[in-house]
């Protein structure tokens, strides 16, 4: 895939201060995916999860002529079978306005410098069923589907009857 410039794009790593616009960003995707209702982070869960004394996440934000356009938010996970860590992909999202300009696009290859910058074995992602749009997204860009693989949660009550 050829690298295309766009100098109406900048992607920069969020900073404390961006933790309200984070949050934004976040109820828009959850809104997006008809998912507003599982919303439960708020400025200071976000501040002490992604800069706080240890950082779990890291967020990336896209502007688009200096106007926020997406986001992308992710952490390392690490292969056992590469002996490498590798960057997951929690979310990434642009703003319906700022779609087919790029965005989406810049924050891809943002997250995959990162990864050959830090000698990452690979990038992962869950993408919902029905969204063709960023099925075909990635698709683009020579991802496969992991189909003999099966994404479990436990969370809520469950996780709280563990222990």
């Amino acid at each position: 895939m050829t690298s295309r410039s766009d100098e109406r794009i900048k992607i920069l790593s969020a900073a404390e201060t961006d933790v309200p616009l984070i949050l934004s960003l976040i109820k828009d995707l959850a809104a997006y995916e008809k998912l507003s209702h599982e919303v439960l982070a708020t400025e200071s869960t976000l501040k002490e999860s992604l800069f706080g004394e240890k950082p779990y996440a890291e967020v990336a934000i896209g502007y688009y002529e200096s106007i926020p356009a997406g986001y992308v938010l992710f952490f390392h996970n690490f292969s056992t079978f590469t002996g490498r860590p590798g960057i997951y992909i929690e979310d990434i999202f642009v703003k319906e306005t700022f779609r087919g300009k790029g965005m989406g696009r810049a924050l891809f290859l943002y997250i995959a410098g990162l990864a050959k910058d830090r000698n990452c074995g690979r990038i992962e992602y869950s993408v919902l069923t029905w969204n063709e749009p960023a099925l075909n997204f990635y698709k683009r860009f020579g991802a496969q589907c992991m189909d003999d693989w099966c994404l479990y949660r436990i969370s809520g009550d469950s996780l709280n009857h563990l222990i």
